[in-house]
């Protein structure tokens, strides 16, 4: 009997432009399917709840895939290094291929296993299969990262092109090993009671096919109006890919040529498509961040930041969270995240501000609470995204830099479109008065049904006010 490869399946859940996947196929021997739910490695960062949910649907879609072509994916729960190496052991693989990892734990899993597999004398090997370049490969002359993203976007722009996606390998043939394997149901990775994910189920399709749709919608149209409409939270302006790359349900490859070929194929250049891919290259920027300052989800990059006088407010927090602040755009947002797993980039911004600037609770508490509630957590985007709203990072916005939630509102949802859909306490409100309805006079209040206080709330912190003292304790903070 020919002995196997072992694919090894990380956040790359596809079968379709996996250089690891087709490297083990050039092997000329059927490929064994594996995934490894590894809740202990990562500690507080393994997969968060919505985003575990969305992996159920990922990895259901593979097994399909796999089955179609012979095999059985084989699912495991534990160390991911431990398993991998007795699987590869037990199977006798000649040799195990992986995505390479980049978050701090992965790659000290990627050393124990090269250890573990090395003393079984089975050959390991990781290929690139998450990012378009690899985190060392775009860093200053002296070999130091880049800490700001401009010059680090010319840097990625002077780089030869990415290659272009592989195709699903026509050898590619999977084996079932007999092995004893976990079942999606076992994993428990779907909530039951409560099942809060309704919301998540009306709007996502997570499978390789769920993120081809997604692309040719995108292509279809938006990305032309991209440059305009990407701010605007009611529009249909933005591809909505971020969950299908964190899961690799679908490649940055693949995301970046398929942008580019549409362009020439209508006649269109680069600029056309660079608003899109610039936000790649933002993807890449935020794991060359995680990749060389491997605290990045944990402590703030600029040092003082762990002496700024954050506040403890649990009502706050629990406000925030639930959408309960009093200011619509905020609580839309919110309530858009708990309802589908997802939140506009541009509200994500506004509300991000609004915790740690108006509340000034600890950047980390909206970190945590996004991380369980997104589809699209990304350990490197989400940590990079609070400190740079918190201003505490590298590239942050300022600290001076407060999102004012009322005019935000105005300039991004002038209509109340996307207020109304997510606040519908508020939706017969005047779009004059939707985005401050504490000021709106009383007839105008009753006319919609709205009593401040009971079916919405008062907000519950003052924006100037708040403003000041956030700026207080930034000064404070910077003059010692």
């Amino acid at each position: 009997m020919v002995s196997p490869t072992l694919i090894w399946f990380t956040r790359d859940l596809r079968l379709a432009d996996h250089p690891a996947l087709d490297a083990a196929v050039r092997m000329g021997a059927p490929v064994v399917a594996l995934f490894v739910l590894d809740d202990v490695s990562a500690g507080c960062w393994g997969y968060g709840s919505a985003s575990r949910w969305f992996l159920a649907g990922a990895l259901e879609a593979l097994a399909s895939a796999v089955a179609a072509r012979g095999g059985r994916l084989v699912l495991r729960r534990g160390r991911a290094d431990e398993i991998v190496a007795e699987v590869a052991s037990r199977v006798r693989a000649r040799a195990v291929f992986w995505s390479r990892l980049y978050d701090p734990w992965g790659r000290q899993i990627e050393q124990r296993l090269r250890k573990r597999l090395g003393d079984f004398g089975i050959a390991a090997q990781s290929l690139p299969g998450t990012l378009l370049f690899e985190p060392t490969q775009i860093v200053q002359a002296d070999g130091e990262p880049y800490r700001v993203f401009t010059p680090f976007s010319r840097a990625w722009l002077a780089q030869e092109p990415p290659q272009a996606p592989l195709p699903v390998p026509s050898e590619l043939v999977f084996c079932d090993p007999g092995l004893e394997s976990e079942t999606i149901a076992s994993l428990a990775l779907r909530p039951t009671k409560p099942d809060w994910a309704v919301g998540m189920r009306a709007v996502w399709e997570p499978s390789e096919q769920g993120a081809e749709k997604l692309l040719a919608r995108f292509l279809d149209g938006p990305i032309w109006r991209y440059r305009y409409e990407r701010d605007f939270p009611a529009r249909c302006g933005v591809s909505r890919l971020s969950p299908h790359l964190a899961h690799g349900t679908i490649s940055p490859r693949r995301v970046y040529w398929a942008a580019r070929a549409r362009a020439e194929a209508e006649g269109r250049g680069f600029e056309a498509v660079w608003p899109f891919i610039r936000q790649l290259v933002w993807r890449e920027f935020a794991w060359s961040n995680l990749y060389h300052f491997p605290q990045l989800p944990d402590e703030p990059l600029r040092a003082e930041f762990a002496h700024f006088p954050w506040s403890v407010d649990t009502k706050a927090l629990r406000a925030w969270q639930k959408g309960r602040t009093g200011y619509p755009i905020v609580d839309a947002g919110m309530r858009e995240l708990w309802t589908t797993g997802w939140m506009h980039n541009r509200v994500r911004m506004i509300v991000g501000s609004f915790l740690t600037k108006d509340l000034r609770i600890p950047w980390q508490e909206g970190e945590r609470w996004f991380w369980d509630t997104l589809v699209d957590a990304d350990l490197a985007n989400n940590a990079m995204g609070w400190q740079w709203v918190a201003g505490c990072g590298i590239d942050a916005a300022p600290y001076f830099r407060i999102f004012n939630p009322i005019l935000q509102a105005k300039k991004f949802d002038p209509d109340g479109d996307y207020v109304r859909r997510w606040v519908p306490e508020l939706a017969r409100l005047p779009s004059a008065w939707i985005h401050e309805p504490w000021r709106a006079p009383p007839l105008v209040l009753e006319e919609a049904g709205v009593r401040l206080g009971e079916t919405y709330p008062l907000p519950i912190v003052d924006h100037e006010q708040a403003r000041k003292a956030a700026l207080a304790a930034f000064a404070a903070l910077r003059n010692g």
